[in-house]
């Protein structure tokens, strides 16, 4: 063989040696999110918080809402027994003196179509949940609306409806839920009144808001007007009481005060309860 030959396959042998050494070439990497993609992966996971956030603060509000009813049937029941209890002291009484038993007749309540009706007195304590405080309300069926004493009452629109924004009017002096004293609240305007006075006429809007009273749980209609310069932040007019309440001119304060976060518990009413006309302070 000659020589030329012989180092030719050397190299050759030497090359394809070299060529198993070789190293191999890097993974491909791996893609990188850029700018736009990562804000729309990170507002798609906002959203789904926030769905979530929704779902469970409706949970929390139907739990309460049915808590509160079930605290109203609690109550109901109390006082069926505190009745059941009075006529058994009575009977036993009765038995113990050998006097008769005197059976009050009951069905004139239903004639009058008043079984069914809630009693309140001419003061009563009155519960905003959607805003989250109570309020003392003076009960007078010469008032035709009911009426919320509010300032800083600002129209605004939302998808296309008339809304408006205020804060609650009140003085140093009214019992209330420190924490909503200078919140604003907002509500759909269902409608406007006019009123006529001495000073001229005046347009007032008026809003629904969900309200309770002892048992009581029902959406009313308030006017919106300052009336920081009257004894009562809420007046309930006839609007409020027809078909689901009475007035006992002789009682005041019949039902407890409800709790809210943030205020004082329902034990410690009786020394913020007083009973004035809802006059000129």
């Amino acid at each position: 063989m000659s020589r030329p030959l012989l180092y030719s396959g050397v190299l050759s042998l030497g090359l394809l040696l070299a060529g198993c050494a070789l190293p191999t070439s890097p993974a491909d990497p791996q893609p990188v999110l850029g700018p736009d993609e990562f804000a729309l992966r990170l507002d798609q996971l906002e959203a789904d918080l926030a769905a979530r956030c929704e779902l469970q603060q409706v949970a929390l509000s139907d739990h309460s809402r049915r808590q509160e009813v079930l605290v109203a049937d609690v109550r109901e029941v109390g006082s069926l027994l505190r009745h059941l209890r009075a006529d058994i002291e009575r009977l036993e009484h009765s038995q113990a003196e050998n006097e008769p038993l005197v059976i009050t007749q009951e069905c004139a309540a239903d004639e009058l179509g008043l079984a069914n009706k809630a009693v309140v007195g001419r003061s009563e304590w009155i519960g905003l949940p959607d805003v989250g405080t109570y309020l003392k309300a003076r009960i007078d069926s010469g008032a035709n609306t009911s009426s919320l004493s509010a300032q800083e009452i600002t129209r605004f629109e939302r998808d296309g409806a008339n809304w408006v924004r205020f804060r609650l009017g009140l003085t140093d002096d009214d019992v209330v839920v420190d924490d909503v004293r200078e919140e604003w609240i907002e509500a759909p305007v269902e409608r406007r009144v006019r009123i006529v006075q001495a000073s001229g006429e005046e347009s007032r809007p008026v809003v629904s808001l969900m309200m309770t009273l002892g048992p009581i749980r029902e959406p009313v209609e308030f006017t919106l007007n300052d009336r920081t310069h009257l004894n009562y932040p809420v007046l309930l007019g006839r609007r409020f009481l027809m078909d689901i309440a009475v007035i006992d001119v002789a009682e005041t304060y019949l039902h407890e005060r409800p709790e809210f976060p943030g205020g004082r518990p329902a034990d410690e009413a009786a020394m913020d309860e007083d009973d004035r006309d809802d006059e000129e302070r």
